[in-house]
């Protein structure tokens, strides 16, 4: 399924919030990102809609299958390139701003080159393949 950045971004946000919150409200996603409560509320609509969240009674937001899964993707994408690029010497800011822009675009193909190339040549960074994942935030 082919979804706008924007939603992928929505989504893992919402994952990265429901790790360090367990639970998550449209507020959270506000203050997360700096956006505006319309804006947010526009956006979880669009996501409810399309059916990758759901919401409790209580307002709580809930991840479907389908968002859980592309949420997941955007993370793991995220957190490899950020650390790979910390690996080459980046900095860890301009790495996480990077790969922020590169987990959107890069193709599945030249995802798992890197993750195979990263396997082959440093198992002490290959791990599970979740650098920065203690320090990440957008």
């Amino acid at each position: 399924m082919n979804i706008h950045e924007s939603a992928e971004n929505y989504l893992e946000t919402i994952l990265i919030l429901e790790k360090r919150l367990g639970s998550v409200r449209s507020i959270d996603i506000v203050n997360e990102l700096d956006f505006s409560r319309p804006s947010v509320s526009v956006a979880m609509k669009k996501l409810r809609q399309s059916g990758h969240i759901d919401m409790d009674d209580s307002g709580n937001i809930l991840l479907t299958e389908s968002g859980s899964r592309i949420a997941g993707a955007m993370y793991e994408r995220h957190t490899l390139l950020t650390g790979f690029l910390i690996s080459l010497g980046v900095d860890e800011n301009t790495a996480s701003e990077d790969a922020c822009r590169m987990e959107h675009v890069i193709s599945q193909q030249t995802f798992e080159k890197i993750c195979e190339h990263i396997k082959k040549s440093d198992n002490s960074l290959s791990g599970d393949l979740r650098w920065g994942e203690k320090s990440y935030q957008r």
